[in-house]
C-alpha cells in the first residue's frame, strides 16, 4: 500500500498564491482529524497548483496548473472552482484517470474521474428561482444573463421551468461576464415591462446589473441565481442591497451551526466554513475509505462515501458518493436569501 496520499490542490482564481478560494486549511484539518482517531494511517501531503482559469485568465492556464498535478504524481485533485474551468478540465481528468473534486456549479464536469461538490448548480438554480417568483406572483420575467457557459445554461433550465410553471420570460439580453456597465441590457429588459428582473450569471458583472436597475424607478422583484455569494466581500452586498439571491447555507443546519460555535466564526463566516468543511470531509473520508492509496485506489474510495451530513444547505442535505453518482450533495442543498443593509438574511 502507498504509505503516502498526495493530494493535489488546485486554485483557478490566481496565477500564484496566497489566493481567494483557498481551501487548504480546512483540508488539512479534516485529514488531521482522522489521522488523530487513526482511520487514516498514511502520512497525507498537499501539492498545489495555480492557474488564473476562465473568465478573467485562460483555459490554458487551468489546463498547465492541472498537468503540474498530475506530473506530480498526485492520486486526487481538490478543484476547480468554477463551472467554466471544470468544463474545461472533464476531458483531460478523464484521460489522466486521475480523481478530482471540483467545487463548481456545472452539472455536466462530472465523469468517471471528476467527482463534484455542488457549490451552485447550472441546472437546478434556476428551478429554484423560478418556483420562488411563481409563489410570490411574479409571471412576468426579464433575464440579463452572461454570456457565457455559466449564463446560458441557467437560461436555457430558466426557460424549461418557467414554461412549466406558465412564467412568461419576456425579455432577455445577453452581456459579457467581465462588463462593468449594464444600463443598456437593463433598458431593454425593463422596456418589457417584467413583474421580476433576473441576473444569471457568475457575478462578476452583476454589480454593474443591480446599479442599473437602481438607477431607474421600477420597484419589482430582483432574484440572481449564487451570483450573489459574491456579497460576502468587497462592496457587492451594499450594491446589490433588496436582491434575493441562491445561498449554500442555511441558519436551520445543525452541522454548521455546530461548527461556527466551537470555532467562535461570525455569520458571514458560514458559508465559507460550510464549504470547507464539506470538501475537507469528502477527501479525508475518500482516503480513509481507499484500500490503497493510488488514484484507482481514492476513485474507489470517494465512491464509498456515504450518508454524512453537510454542513451546506437546509438541515438533512447530506453527503455522499456512488458508483454511478459523482454529485455529493444530496438533498435541500440551495438556500434562497436575500442581502439587507449588508447583510445576508434568509427567505422566508
Amino acid at each position: 500500500m502507498v504509505s503516502t496520499a498526495r493530494v493535489g490542490v488546485l486554485n483557478d482564481m490566481a496565477d500564484d498564491g496566497p489566493a481567494p478560494g483557498d481551501v487548504s486549511d480546512w483540508l488539512e484539518h479534516e485529514v488531521q482529524a482522522l489521522q488523530r482517531c487513526g482511520r487514516i494511517t498514511a502520512s497525507v501531503e498537499f501539492v498545489h497548483a495555480y492557474g488564473l482559469g476562465l473568465p478573467s485568465g485562460t483555459a490554458e492556464a487551468i489546463e498547465r496548473a492541472y498537468q503540474e498535478l498530475a506530473a506530480q504524481d498526485v492520486a486526487l485533485v481538490v478543484g476547480p472552482a468554477i463551472g467554466e474551468n471544470a468544463l474545461v478540465l472533464s476531458p483531460l481528468v478523464e484521460r489522466l484517470r486521475l480523481p478530482t473534486i471540483n467545487w463548481a456549479g456545472a452539472e455536466r464536469a462530472r465523469g468517471k474521474y471528476m467527482f463534484q461538490l455542488q457549490v451552485g448548480s447550472h441546472e437546478d438554480e434556476p428551478l429554484v428561482m423560478a418556483r420562488y417568483l411563481a409563489s410570490v406572483g411574479c409571471r412576468r420575467l426579464g433575464v440579463v444573463f452572461d454570456v457565457s457557459p455559466i449564463g446560458t445554461r441557467h437560461l436555457k433550465f430558466l426557460q424549461e421551468e418557467a414554461a412549466v410553471l406558465g412564467l412568461d420570460v419576456v425579455a432577455e439580453a445577453g452581456i459579457s461576464p467581465l462588463a462593468d456597465a449594464a444600463e443598456q441590457e437593463v433598458a431593454t429588459v425593463l422596456g418589457a415591462r417584467p413583474d421580476a428582473v433576473l441576473y444569471l450569471g457568475l457575478g462578476m458583472t452583476a454589480p454593474a446589473v443591480a446599479k442599473a436597475v437602481t438607477a431607474t424607478d421600477w420597484d419589482g422583484c430582483k432574484i440572481m441565481n449564487t451570483a450573489g455569494l459574491r456579497g460576502y466581500s468587497g462592496d457587492f452586498a451594499r450594491i446589490c442591497d433588496g436582491w434575493t439571491y441562491i445561498d449554500m447555507h442555511s441558519d436551520t443546519n445543525a452541522t454548521i451551526k455546530a461548527l461556527c460555535a466551537a470555532k467562535n466564526i461570525p455569520p458571514e463566516g458560514a458559508l465559507a466554513a460550510a464549504k470547507g468543511h464539506d470538501l475537507g470531509r469528502l477527501v479525508a473520508e475518500g482516503i480513509a475509505r481507499a484500500t490503497d492509496h493510488t488514484r484507482e485506489g481514492l476513485r474507489a474510495g470517494l465512491e464509498h462515501v456515504k450518508w454524512l451530513p453537510a454542513a451546506l444547505g437546509e438541515e438533512g442535505t447530506l453527503l455522499g458518493f456512488g458508483v454511478h453518482d459523482r454529485g455529493a450533495l444530496h438533498g435541500r442543498y440551495l438556500v434562497l436569501r436575500q442581502w439587507l443593509d449588508g447583510r445576508s438574511v434568509p427567505v422566508t
